[in-house]
């Protein structure tokens, strides 16, 4: 039995990134409007979702719109009618983690593809199990896990998973606006709201964590961009069924090259798992790579340890 082709998935902020990155060999776009969408690169309005998914599928290929944000009573009002207006553009599926988006998919949309994607709480098979059952179509795993764990979850899922192979990942997320508050305190908050914003240790000065604000509160980013093409083989090969980039923060030509080199590895190793990864990719890789951004490979191979107060 032949080594499955995984799904490769890049998140977009624009029509002109979602061509572009199709050309450059991606499978699928994630998009999501500013209201419903956690951390989108951009805002797609429901008209630019329709072009993305005509666009989509006149190649083959796939647009999952992110609905994934943490909803309170508010942002519920409207709900049903955006999701009955992504199935009728015919959007491949929604990615939520809110059983409320859940319950008003199954009820007012049930023909969309759910994709669970909590961040936090997809670390285990059982709990995967559990939305299975319920109608969910995919689980996107948390980004917390080691590569053991994520074997182990492939085995005993019912449905297909999905995990993060590049890019920044979230580390903090609050619904306050921390830093507008930081700002209106400090009283400089026009003069400094546009500037790049970091967090840094007190110990590892080099050390900086991106920090921005959008419509959903204040985000908290890695320090580092995860980077997984040297090991993509090992994923492929325990059945890994989708791979996704993460744009955020980037230009469109770094989110394009990115995916064209992760769509090279991908085919290099299906045609021949043997043969070690050409390393011209990863030299094109590190050279695109943004020099305040270090690659690593997040928790894949990181043990966790907790220190226990006696």
């Amino acid at each position: 039995m032949g080594l499955q082709t995984p799904e490769l998935i890049v998140s977009s902020g624009s029509l002109a990134e979602v061509e572009k990155l199709f050309a450059a060999g991606a499978d699928a776009v994630t998009v999501g409007d500013e209201r419903h969408a956690l951390r989108a690169p951009g805002h797609f309005d429901l008209a630019m979702i329709h072009s993305a998914v005509q666009l989509a599928h006149d190649q083959g290929k796939k647009v999952y719109v992110l609905v994934n944000a943490l909803l309170h009573h508010d942002h519920l009002e409207g709900l049903e009618e955006y999701l009955q207006q992504l199935a009728e553009h015919e959007v491949d599926a929604i990615v939520f983690g809110d059983p409320a988006v859940f319950m008003t998919a199954k009820r007012v949309a049930p023909q969309l593809g759910l994709h669970w994607s909590t961040e936090t709480t997809s670390t285990n098979y059982r709990t995967i199990q559990f939305w299975a059952k319920r109608g969910a179509t995919r689980a996107n795993l948390a980004r917390e896990l080691s590569m053991r764990e994520v074997i182990e979850i492939k085995r005993y899922s019912p449905v297909p998973i999905q995990v993060q192979v590049h890019g920044m990942t979230c580390i903090f997320h609050s619904k306050r606006k921390l830093v507008s508050n930081y700002f209106r305190f400090q009283k400089r908050y026009r003069e400094e709201r546009e500037q790049p914003l970091f967090l840094k240790e007190h110990v590892r000065k080099e050390q900086r964590y991106p920090v921005f604000e959008d419509l959903h509160g204040t985000h908290v980013m890695s320090n580092e961009d995860l980077c997984m093409i040297e090991h993509l083989g090992q994923l492929i090969t325990s059945g890994v069924d989708c791979f996704y980039i993460e744009g955020n923060r980037k230009s469109i030509a770094y989110n394009c090259q990115i995916a064209s080199i992760y769509r090279q590895a991908i085919d290099a190793f299906l045609q021949d798992p043997q043969a070690p990864l050409d390393p011209s990719l990863l030299s094109e890789l590190q050279k695109i790579q943004p020099k305040s951004y270090p690659l690593g490979t997040g928790f894949y191979f990181k043990e966790q340890v907790y220190w226990k107060r006696r």
